[in-house]
């Protein structure tokens, strides 16, 4: 069932245009990917996505509802992650948490058995009556996490829950997310490491420059990179376009993209591949000035396709 559809969505701060002609749809109990390098425009649709920021053009449904038409029902059926820790620091777990639970509507019964179910199920119990101040980086992440699923929303959006904390924490929000699928809760997911996202994700979008560049199921997109990328780097951009004439007809090579002097090549298999480019250049006195090969991981398709590291 699809839980969320994307269609045509555009924004611009004055003449900064800054989502452009976004499309995707996310089927209900996927987590799903959000990648991409800071300025790529991930916290501005996050924001569309999340009923935060109302004026763009295109449409967003949830659940079947219209997020402008619809905007107070959506965001009782949505939690929000942020990646600043939203929580009051000389207040207890406990009574943040009461406090959110209030703002979301539960009444006092509910909310005090929520509060107790919530604590045990981000690993808190314990500590749950201790001032967020004396919590440790991963621990107040839980808490937050915590406070965004109080109200059991259908859809959850986190923004790089797991950024600087320990890996006891990071297990731990590994597994609410697992249990979270289980349930069929959607997760909307945005991280910088790709190992994170390969293991996590169902489905990946990859954003840059505003605009969705790559998009699908992850182990199809990995697919894609067949046995790797060899990343030749040569003296100008001219003796690039011509290298890589020269190399495109090879059976070994599946597609090659060019960027300035660079060129990534996707091929059936590296080392083999190594060995006939290299012939290749040779009989024709091409020199490189480097060569890297790169496995097949998400972070090899992210370079592949936008020549970036993912943090900028």
């Amino acid at each position: 069932m699809e839980i969320v559809k994307v269609t045509k969505i555009e924004k611009h701060f004055g003449e900064n245009h800054v989502i452009k002609g976004v499309n995707f749809s996310i089927e209900e109990g996927e987590v799903f990917g959000l990648l991409g390098p800071n300025g790529a425009g991930k916290t501005t649709l996050i924001s569309i996505l999340s009923a935060q920021m109302s004026t763009f053009s295109g449409q967003i449904t949830i659940n079947n509802l219209d997020i402008e038409k619809n905007t107070s029902d959506i965001k009782k059926l949505i939690g929000v992650v942020p990646q600043e820790i939203a929580l009051y620091q000389e207040l207890s777990a406990y009574d943040n948490l009461k406090f959110f639970g209030a703002l979301y509507g539960l009444k006092r019964k509910d909310l005090k058995e929520k509060v107790k179910w919530i604590l045990k199920l981000v690993g808190l119990e314990d500590r749950a009556h201790e001032p967020i101040k004396n919590y440790s980086g991963g621990m107040k992440r839980r808490i937050n996490i915590a406070a965004a699923l109080l109200h059991d929303p259908l859809v959850v959006f986190m923004d790089e829950p797991t950024v600087g904390i320990d890996p006891q924490s990071r297990n731990k929000i590994y597994e609410l997310i697992t249990l979270l699928k289980k349930q069929k809760k959607t997760i909307i997911y945005t991280t910088h490491y790709m190992e994170e996202a390969t293991s996590l994700c169902d489905t990946i979008a990859i954003l840059d420059c505003g605009c969705i560049i790559e998009y699908g199921k992850t182990n199809e997109l990995l697919k894609k990179l067949h046995g790797g990328i060899l990343e030749l780097h040569l003296e100008s951009t001219a003796l690039a376009t011509s290298t890589k004439e020269i190399i495109e007809h090879h059976d070994c090579v599946i597609s090659s993209m060019q960027n300035n002097d660079k060129l990534g090549i996707i091929v059936t298999d590296t080392q083999d591949a190594l060995q006939i480019i290299m012939n290749s250049l040779n009989s024709n006195n091409i020199k490189v000035n480097s060569i890297n090969t790169m496995p097949p991981t998400l972070e090899t398709l992210f370079l592949h396709l936008t020549g970036k590291e993912l943090r900028e």
